[in-house]
């Protein structure tokens, strides 16, 4: 059995799988800053970050500097567009000076005329620095808190490689609810190294005793060149069976829906009107522009690229530097261009991760003719397995056993992408 193990799309790294817009011209824009500094890189992780507790100074002003010139250098390219939505993420943004923050959020609103409401997210971790800051972030213009607490077991924590620990995963928490935070989320992590059902269904309660307005939870996934993934090959890392980690799930979507969260993505659960607005872009396949080291951009639909292209920075703090110094592009390379069937494949898969699926109309509107004619095959495949629910008029949606093999029906519409059929 192949469970979900795919994590939110919230990083420039899981843009790499992010097409352009759909067929109806949207007039938004997201943006995504990465901002890559951390206390220590998890073994588990494979972004762009790099290890630097503290942040020196002259780092972290040069750093924003090159995220407000590389903005007003990407300006051009997404026209009069609306701001959606602002995402700080890395790495540990909170490791960066409220001040930073402050001048990021306005140089965002400047440059890209705000929509009447736009999320801003900043993601933080547990820690000491941190938590004394949360004030002053939200005094900078930041409206929601993503809170990396993974575990509030100290065990799992330890396995997992992480910096902090149970108690400041509680503190952080309630420094967030007083410091006025109205718009909480938390990541948590099942499948871990060290965990157990039980202590699962633990962290699940504390979770909510803080009553988030979001949870984002996640499969350990074993990522390539990652000290997890050397360790699992030389068969040191003692992970939960697969059984088990689907129970882990069941019992996650099940306590969750009592608690007032539906499941409306594969990974991310929300009370009504606070799901991600911006990683609703992602799924949607909406413009995102993506600052800084490793950020991944989709681009606008142009003459040329009907079904708009994507492209990511430079990976190296000092090659960034250089470029965004000289009035160089920090993509690498070209933009990709999409093509229609590549398109096609991530259209499917993307929307059947959400609760509501694939409309089949709209995708028809899009790609000139609904998803059978292209994935016949593949859909019955599916279907026979008990994986798909098919509406009367098209629509598809994934069965209660699809969500727990997402994967499996995932790459049925993956692998028929690579043709231009």
């Amino acid at each position: 059995m192949t469970i979900l193990t795919a994590r939110e799309a919230r990083t420039p790294e899981d843009l790499r799988h992010i097409s352009a817009p759909m067929d109806i011209p949207d007039l938004t824009l997201g943006v995504y800053v990465h901002l890559p500094f951390c206390e220590r890189v998890c073994p588990y992780c494979d972004f762009t970050v790099f290890a630097a507790r503290p942040l020196d100074a002259d780092l972290e002003r040069r750093y924003v500097a090159g995220i407000l010139a590389e903005m007003d250098q990407r300006h051009c390219d997404f026209g009069s567009r609306k701001l959606a939505s602002l995402y700080l993420g890395g790495g540990t943004p909170s490791l960066f000076q409220p001040d930073s923050i402050a001048q990021i959020v306005t140089a965002a609103f400047a440059t890209f005329a705000p929509q009447d409401a736009v999320e801003v997210t900043l993601e933080v971790n547990p820690s000491t620095v941190e938590r004394e800051r949360l004030p002053a972030f939200l005094a900078a213009g930041v409206n929601r808190f993503s809170v990396g607490v993974q575990s509030f077991d100290d065990r799992v924590l330890r396995k997992l490689g992480r910096a902090h620990r149970r108690e400041e995963c509680l503190a952080t928490l309630h420094a967030a609810r007083r410091a006025g935070c109205t718009n909480l989320s938390l990541d948590l992590i099942y499948g871990a190294p060290g965990q157990t059902l039980e202590s699962f269904e633990r962290d699940i309660e504390e979770a909510l005793v803080f009553s988030p307005q979001h949870i984002s939870a996640y499969s350990l996934s074993i990522e390539d060149k990652t000290p997890f993934a050397k360790a699992a090959a030389r068969g040191q890392l003692a992970l939960p069976h697969e059984e088990e980690v689907v129970t882990m799930m069941e019992r996650l979507a099940d306590r969750l829906a009592a608690a007032g969260l539906h499941a409306y993505e594969l990974s991310n659960y929300a009370v009504p009107g606070a799901e991600s607005v911006h990683n609703r872009r992602y799924w949607m396949r909406q413009p995102v522009l993506g600052l800084g080291v490793g950020a991944w951009s989709t681009e606008v639909v142009s003459v040329g690229a009907p079904y708009g292209a994507r492209g990511a920075n430079v990976t190296e703090v000092a090659v960034y530097f250089d470029r965004i110094a000289t009035g160089r592009s920090a993509i690498e390379g070209a933009l990709e261009v999409l093509r229609p069937a590549t398109a096609r494949g991530e259209a499917m898969f993307l929307a059947l991760r959400t609760a509501e699926g694939l409309k089949a109309h709209a995708f028809a509107r899009e790609f000139g003719a609904p998803p059978r004619a292209f994935f016949g095959p593949a859909i019955d495949a599916c279907l026979a397995a008990g994986l798909l629910v098919e509406s009367t008029d098209g629509n598809l949606v994934l069965s209660a056993k699809g969500r727990l093999l997402a994967n499996s029906v995932f790459a049925q519409f993956v692998e028929d992408s690579s043709s231009e059929a």
